[in-house]
């Protein structure tokens, strides 16, 4: 691997702002998909409900149940000043929270922060990267966060959606995530029912997706980036799936860079099918589980483009960046879709 393949500066691209995707195509399923073979290097432009074609039976798909939960609060200090939150994870328990506030350097260690439906947070801890540690004064807060809270979208995103389930997959149950697994955007309930029928077999693990997925990387050196941590968990039953997908043949099939997280961070750590992954993809890198991925376009400079450069071969990657561009694809989270077989 040659040092350029580290070089941050080879994973950058131009993107015309139209073509980052404000909402969702209807239904879900009609959205454009590239199928990119990386072993002959070809590029196909079908339609996402195309993917059966590309699907055998036996093959088993996993998706991330991981559901975003209303992580954007607005309140107001006691002083009357509006403070916006916006939750991070758990710290520990439902009542204490890691939590990213703005304005950020007016609020202070031991200052309360006031909500809707007599709600209160007092800020306990101020950490070294700028986000605070907060804690809820109702131990029942999390059963109120759908009434006071909204769920975040992309700062890339603009336009607010009209119906928040938008910006969930149809299979979304596990709440903890800020940020959607979006490659599972595009699947209808139909589209699975028919792809089961189909001899396809699914299974579930969760992940729930940080803030650090939209962070760009900094350092010049991609080695040296501090990859975010994630938490996850995977049934044993998943393991089962997995064995038996590989010992009869078949291909085990990543729905987004969260499965391959989670999949590949098991196969290096069987024992710990529950915790925190840090596990940081980029080329080369052997991958142990995961046979094709379903995958969105990423940002430019992201530890997400990294990874899907690790399991297709960079230039092949960028190249179909710029093919994309192209052929009007539509990028990020609302936007099209990719199958790396």
């Amino acid at each position: 691997m040659s040092e350029q393949s580290f070089d941050l500066e080879q994973y950058d691209y131009e993107l015309p702002e139209e073509l980052i995707a404000q909402e969702p195509v209807e239904p879900r399923d009609s959205c454009k998909l590239m199928v990119l073979n990386r072993r002959v290097k070809s590029i196909e432009h079908k339609v996402f409900r195309d993917i059966k074609n590309y699907l055998r039976p036996g093959d088993l798909l996993v998706l991330n149940n991981t559901r975003v939960i209303p992580a954007r609060l607005y309140g107001k200090k006691e002083t009357g000043a509006k403070v916006e939150v916006l939750l991070l994870e758990k710290d520990g328990n439902d009542k204490t929270w890691k939590a990213l506030v703005k304005p950020g350097g007016k609020i202070k260690k031991g200052n309360k922060l006031i909500f809707e439906d007599d709600l209160v947070c007092t800020v306990v801890e101020h950490l070294e990267d700028g986000s605070r540690i907060l804690e809820f004064d109702d131990p029942n807060f999390f059963s109120k966060l759908p009434r006071i809270g909204e769920v975040p979208l992309p700062p890339y995103i603009k336009k607010q959606i009209d119906d928040p389930e938008k910006y969930q997959t149809t299979y979304a149950k596990n709440n903890g995530a800020v940020a959607a697994p979006t490659a599972g955007l595009h699947f209808t309930q139909e589209l699975i029912d028919e792809l089961t029928d189909y001899g396809v077999n699914f299974t579930e693990v969760t992940l729930h997706v940080g803030l650090g997925t939209f962070r760009p990387v900094k350092e010049a050196d991609i080695r040296n980036h501090q990859i975010h941590e994630e938490y996850y968990t995977v049934p044993k039953s998943v393991l089962h799936d997995i064995v038996r997908a590989k010992a009869n043949g078949k291909r085990v099939i990543a729905t987004g860079t969260t499965v391959v997280r989670t999949l590949e961070s098991i196969a290096r750590n069987p024992d710990k099918l529950a915790g925190k992954t840090d596990l940081y993809i980029y080329p080369p890198f052997e991958f142990k589980i995961i046979d094709a991925m379903i995958t969105n376009f990423h940002l430019p400079r992201s530890s997400l483009l990294f990874l899907v450069s690790a399991f297709a071969d960079r230039d092949f990657i960028m190249n179909s960046y710029e093919i994309a561009k192209e052929n009007k694809y539509r990028f990020f989270s609302f936007g099209d879709a990719m199958f790396i077989m």
